[in-house]
């Protein structure tokens, strides 16, 4: 058997490995605390327009109405990070909310139940686009914007132009929407804890690095082992039970439902997304980061509200904040890669940083080993 050197891994300029992780941190925190410098400027210069915008009422309107936003896109990042989409999940908010008030109008059923139907739906619609998209290997935005049509047309054909009204929903569901502790609404708490569990296994977690592994270079994660089609699929399930789980908090929300409920929704969703920071080519980006980018975009419907101006406006700044992300998503990708360039071109140039070239070791010498001890080099026959 014969023994081959291999050369360390290669450090940041520091000396310490992981350069370009750390960069990588740094350029999205960066984004992340630019969104939110946005979001408090546009607050302050609204407050000051018309001081009652931050009346005690008033913020909890905006937590109130960024609640489900907030929900849908924590479970959207997680598909954008592996480079797919899912436009269907305003569709299933919208039959989610109908279904789990068809069954629970007129009775005296308790909003676990409302949340565990509402789910289960959403994990049904997550497994059918993981499966064509993971699977089957069909585009994520054919098969999505399939899903989403399929989704609205057995929405309508369900509902056959009636609707649920908030007299028929029972207490318990409804006091979920309005309630709070301590004055703190439980919508905002309830996503607040999901965002933080989400956030908190895709970073602590290695299945959880792994979707930005399969983002950042398919092929690499394909070589490197982890399971790809689980991975999208479970992206999927995420998306879908989370877009369950808001289809009963829209509920208890709003308590009406239409057959059209959260229509549209898609494109915003996938807008505070992007603005926030995840890259829509995949690998880059924090459910923290949507979150902000989700407020932010709430936000931006509240202040046009209070200026009074007309409500086509937030469209258009909606869409021109997501050619801004693309934009700068594109600057920051290339600055990286210069970056990430620059620090290997230094570190293979600086004075004793260069790695030793990869040669057979004679039998009977000592040749480095992975762990940085030596070794005795044995011959022997090939079993």
């Amino acid at each position: 058997m014969t023994v081959l050197a291999e050369s360390p891994a290669r450090s940041g300029p520091d000396g310490a490995p992981g350069g370009g992780r750390r960069l990588v941190d740094l350029l999205l925190r960066a984004r992340e605390l630019s969104i939110f410098g946005a979001l408090v400027v546009l607050v302050v210069a609204t407050t000051i327009a018309n001081p009652r915008f931050l009346s005690e009422q008033g913020v909890k309107d905006i937590f109130l109405n960024a609640s489900i936003l907030v929900l849908l896109a924590v479970g959207q990042t997680i598909v954008v990070v592996t480079r797919n989409i899912d436009l269907s999940v305003g569709s299933v908010v919208g039959l989610v909310a109908f279904l789990v008030g068809s069954f629970v109008s007129g009775s005296e059923t308790n909003i676990l139940v409302a949340v565990l139907l509402g789910v289960g739906i959403g994990l049904v619609c997550g497994l059918v686009n993981g499966l064509l998209v993971s699977f089957c290997r069909v585009p994520a935005l054919v098969v999505t914007l399939g899903t989403l049509y399929v989704i609205q047309g057995l929405q309508y054909r369900i509902a056959q132009g009636e609707q649920i009204s908030a007299s028929e929903v029972p207490d318990g569901i409804l006091s979920v929407g309005t309630g709070g502790i301590l004055g703190i609404p439980y919508l905002p708490i309830i996503t607040v804890v999901v965002m933080l569990l989400v956030g908190y296994y895709l970073r602590s977690y290695s299945s959880g690095r792994e979707f930005y592994a399969i983002g950042s270079s398919p092929e690499a994660a394909r070589l490197a082992g982890i399971p790809m089609r689980r991975r999208v699929l479970t992206a999927y399930l995420v998306s879908g039970g989370l877009a369950g789980l808001a289809g009963v908090l829209w509920l208890a929300r709003f308590g009406t439902v239409v057959a059209d409920a959260a229509n549209g929704w898609e494109l915003t969703v996938v807008s505070a997304v992007v603005v926030g920071g995840v890259a829509i080519t995949g690998g880059v980006g924090t459910v923290y980061g949507a979150a902000l980018g989700a407020l932010l975009l709430t936000t931006i419907g509240s202040v046009l509200v209070v200026l009074k101006v007309n409500s086509f406006w937030q469209q258009a700044i909606t869409g021109v904040l997501l050619l801004l992300a693309i934009s700068v998503d594109r600057l920051l990708e290339l600055r990286m890669a210069r970056a990430l360039k620059s620090r290997t071109r230094h570190s293979v140039d600086a004075p004793g940083t260069a790695a030793p070239a990869k040669s057979e070791s004679a039998p009977g010498t000592a040749a480095p080993a992975k762990n940085g001890t030596t070794g005795t080099a044995t011959k022997g026959k090939d079993s």
